[in-house]
């Protein structure tokens, strides 16, 4: 129960630190906010990776847990209940971010960080950044963390900074979503289009982290000839 409640806690924090931050910066009018709103999603995902980590190796996100699935390093009820419990905190994260913003004055934009697919100019474009981007985020992760091959210490910080990168590139089409328990829980707070493009931050990263699996699994078991 400790690793379910481990993830629950960690998604929060990523939600409520990096939503809260885009909304702070206002994320999107500027360059400078674009930067700030990558390093908090990438510096929760470091703070929780070196927090949790030894708990639940701190996924903090379905479709990582996706990949972590398919490539045999987890069972299927851990999955499923990591999944739930990364709902759980993600809702609860969101929770706290309305209630912050709810009260304040100053917002003209999202209270919660929600994503939409507005940037990309349809929920296709929009499916297919994100599919794109997730694939990559889970590469790193399975990557980084495999036994043999993997960063051993040093994982969460190049997790981290993967993802601090694939915001930059994200942000200006779907806001940078690559994780549906990220935009779960901000949607249902939000309503309106991101609760219409809410699919798309649910099945493109998850198509994304089983194609990441995919691609890990040919790599890390190729047995190609050195030079």
């Amino acid at each position: 129960m400790k690793k379910y409640l481990a993830e629950m806690v960690g998604t929060m924090v990523l939600v409520l630190m990096g939503c809260g931050t885009a909304v702070s910066l206002a994320c999107g009018t500027d360059t400078a906010s674009v930067v700030g709103t990558a390093c908090a999603f990438g510096l929760a995902v470091v703070a929780m990776a070196y927090t949790i980590g030894g708990i639940s190796g701190c996924h903090i996100n379905p479709a990582i847990t996706l990949g972590v699935l398919l490539s045999g390093r987890m069972s299927g009820k851990d999955a499923f209940w990591y999944i739930v419990f990364q709902c759980i905190g993600a809702v609860l994260g969101a929770a706290i971010l309305f209630a912050f913003t709810s009260v304040a004055t100053g917002f003209g934009g999202t209270l919660t960080g929600a994503n939409t697919c507005a940037g990309a100019g349809s929920q296709l474009a929009g499916f297919i950044v994100e599919l794109v981007l997730t694939c990559v985020f889970v590469l790193v992760v399975l990557g980084t963390t495999d036994a043999e091959k993997g960063a051993g210490n040093f994982a969460g910080l190049a997790i981290g900074l993967s993802l601090i990168l694939i915001h930059f590139v994200g942000i200006k089409y779907t806001g940078t979503s690559v994780n549906p328990a990220r935009s779960f829980g901000p949607a249902l707070f939000e309503g309106g289009q991101a609760l219409k493009d809410l699919w798309v931050f649910i099945v493109a990263p998850l198509c994304g982290g089983a194609l990441a699996a995919l691609i890990w699994k040919c790599l890390a078991g190729c047995k190609c000839k050195k030079d």
